[in-house]
Order: C-alpha cells, then sequence, then structure tokens
C-alpha cells in the first residue's frame, strides 16, 4: 500500500526535535552564503546567479537522463538576463523551454502557483508535445490513457518501478488541495515547506513526464521565498543529481511507508546544506574569473579573443586549439593562429609541449590562483 492509499493522506508530519537541529544548521548556511554574496558587487553577483542557474538546468535535466548543451542554456539564461556574456549562441526549443520554467519559479517567486501557471510550464517543456518518440498530453493533467502511472529509474529495459502514484481522476482533486496548501499562509518555515512540496508533488506525479524537474522547480521556488530573493547561488537539482541514487531511494521508502515523513525531510535537509556548501565552488570560480579579467584587461582584447577566452574560463569542453579558435570565431586558421600567439605572449595562455597538430592552449594556471605544473627531472632530461 502506497502513502496516497492511506485514510490519513495526506496528514504528514515529522519528528520536530529531530529536524530541528538540521534545519538551524541549514539556515545559518543559507545567512553566511547570502551574506558573502552580497558582499560582492553588482556584476560578480549576476555571474554566479548565471552559472548557478546554468547549472542548476542542466543537473535537472540529467537526472532525468536528458542531456542539453551547457552553453545553449547559459546563452538562453544570459539574454534572460540581460547580460553581455559576447556572442550568445541560439537555444533549442526544449532549452528555452526549460529556462522560462525554471526563471519563471524564482524570479516570480512571490506570485501564487496555480495550475494554468503549471500547465504553462509543463508546455514550456515539452515544446513538440512528445517525450522522446511518444505522444504525450501536455498543459493538462494526465489521464492514465496508456496505464497506471509508475514512476520509474533506470536504463531502457531496466527499469526499476519506485511507485505507482494515484489514478489519473484523482489527481485535479489532489493537485487542488497541494496548491492550496503551498499557496497558504502557516508557520511551517519555508525551507521545511520547500521539502514537504517536492514529496508532495513528485508523489501525485500529476503529469504524463517531467514531474520531476516541475517538482525541483517547485522546491526552488519555495527555497526563494525562504530567502525574499529571486538570486540563485546555489543548485539543489545539481547537488541531487550528485545524490541520485540515495534520492529515489529514499523517495521510494516514502511512498511505501506511512505519513511520517522525517526520515525525507531529514535528507532534504541534508542535500541542501551540501548544496549550499557547494556554492563556494561557484563563488571561488566567479572571483578566479573576476582577477583573471583584470589582468586581461591590461592589454589589447579583440572581440574574438574576448569570446574564446570567456568559453574557457566557463568550462570548455576538450582542449583549445587553432582549428576550434578558428570554427568558434569565424575566423580564417591564420588569423586564428594571429590572435592566440598573441594570449601566448601576453601570458594569457600556455602552449601545450605537444607539437603541431597536436598543439592545444589553456588559460595560464597562474591567473587561476593555480600552481604551475612541476616537470620533472626525468621529463626534462636533466638530472643525474
Amino acid at each position: 500500500m502506497y502513502i496516497h492509499e492511506l485514510a490519513e493522506w495526506p496528514g504528514f508530519h515529522w519528528n520536530k526535535e529531530r529536524l530541528a537541529q538540521p534545519l538551524a544548521d541549514v539556515r545559518h548556511r543559507q545567512g553566511v552564503l547570502i551574506g558573502h554574496m552580497g558582499a560582492l558587487g553588482f556584476n560578480l553577483r549576476q555571474e554566479a546567479v548565471l552559472q548557478t542557474l546554468t547549472t542548476d538546468v542542466i543537473k535537472s535535466s540529467e537526472i532525468e537522463g536528458e542531456r542539453l548543451d551547457p552553453e545553449q542554456v547559459r546563452s538562453s539564461i544570459a539574454r534572460r538576463l540581460g547580460m553581455d556574456v559576447g556572442a550568445l549562441k541560439a537555444a533549442d526549443r526544449d532549452v528555452e523551454g526549460v529556462v522560462e520554467m525554471m526563471l519563471d519559479a524564482t524570479r516570480n517567486y512571490n506570485q501564487p502557483l496555480t495550475a494554468e501557471r503549471l500547465f504553462g510550464w509543463h508546455a514550456a517543456l515539452f515544446p513538440t508535445r512528445r517525450s522522446g518518440m511518444r505522444k504525450i498530453t501536455v498543459g493538462a493533467w494526465r489521464d492514465d490513457r496508456e496505464g497506471p502511472m509508475q514512476v520509474v529509474s533506470g536504463p531502457m529495459g531496466k527499469e526499476r518501478v519506485h511507485f505507482e502514484a494515484p489514478a489519473a481522476p484523482r489527481v485535479e482533486k489532489e493537485m487542488s488541495a497541494f496548491l492550496d496548501w503551498f499557496n497558504g499562509n502557516s508557520d511551517l518555515d519555508p525551507v521545511m515547506k520547500a521539502g514537504l512540496a517536492h514529496l508532495w508533488f513528485v508523489s501525485i506525479h500529476p503529469f504524463d513526464d517531467g514531474n520531476g524537474r516541475i517538482a525541483r522547480a517547485i522546491a526552488d521556488m519555495a527555497l526563494a521565498r525562504s530567502e525574499n530573493s529571486p538570486q540563485r547561488f546555489y543548485s539543489m537539482s545539481a547537488q541531487i543529481r550528485q545524490d541520485r541514487n540515495a534520492y529515489y531511494e529514499i523517495l521510494e521508502q516514502m511512498q511505501k511507508g506511512d505519513m511520517d515523513v522525517t526520515p525525507w525531510m531529514e535528507w532534504f535537509l541534508g542535500c541542501l546544506g551540501r548544496a549550499i556548501d557547494g556554492a563556494q565552488t561557484v563563488l571561488a570560480a566567479v572571483l578566479a574569473k573576476a582577477r583573471f579579467w583584470e589582468r586581461a584587461q591590461r592589454g589589447s582584447i579583440n572581440d574574438r579573443q574576448k569570446l574564446v577566452l570567456n568559453r574557457l574560463l566557463d568550462g570548455f569542453e576538450g582542449k583549445l586549439t587553432t582549428t576550434k579558435y578558428a570554427k568558434l570565431t569565424k575566423s580564417s586558421p591564420d588569423t586564428a593562429l594571429r590572435d592566440i600567439n598573441l594570449l601566448v605572449e601576453a601570458g594569457l595562455l600556455v602552449r601545450s609541449s605537444e607539437g603541431g597538430r597536436s598543439t592545444s592552449y589553456a588559460i595560464a594556471p597562474a591567473l587561476m590562483g593555480e600552481e604551475p605544473e612541476k616537470k620533472s627531472a626525468a621529463s626534462t632530461g636533466k638530472g643525474q
């Protein structure tokens, strides 16, 4: 028997004494992080938000087995935030849809969550009205015409069924109760509300597909309310992606238990704490990028060079070569090589030890606060 079949549903409850300290710890970490970010200038805060939201969108989709183009995601978010990040890469409709949903949830966090708003999010996620090759009901509650809604994970052919959601005829009533609770005033701490909202929505699983991504957007919306700010400096989705197996295990455990959701709330608070701690990585990257450009702007940098340097700083996949440089900047190989050589001479790029066509380039480690790699006596041919 699943929890939605119990007579007490949806009478969730938990051990307040057991969760008091984890909640206090998370609230303290939130405050410290917001204080650190508040000390940054506007441009650095915007860069931190851009990095966080980009990661959030990418990782939330990865949890569901979908891989989005990071450059498209970043470009889509930057355009909506009004940020100048150089040449913007055109984004596919599915990327635009995920970004629209996430930004609406976090930037309009103080607006009521309604069925129509959720339908809009769902339609944005599935602009072709298909999930893969399968046609689905979009912008409306599921109808279970293909059978009961089962929540599964794992690759095709090796799926694991975690639980079965309420039958379709119940969904409208269940969602009405959920939305009334979410929009209502209560004494419940907003962080706790974020955790319970995530679990409650996933338990109903009201749509044909996309429920996990929407559940995480709702949780992010509640977390934005807890901070009274649309600016996101940590990614719950990125942390859940790291803890994916534990995430599905605790969800399954809760569905097959009673209405005591203490274990879930404990797990959610722990995951949130780890996500907040992980924001220090974002902060370090933003500060390193700022230091780099402070040094770089002392020289003369053209638009092509700026574009490529930003790509490298934002996590360029693979190695930079003259061929890739030419392709990125739509320039000739000669122009690409000349631009790169000037950046090497300026100390902004370093050249790999490989020669010929295997030569690649990277940001100078010293400019990123890293120690240059030391060569051993054996590798230099000296010594003994």
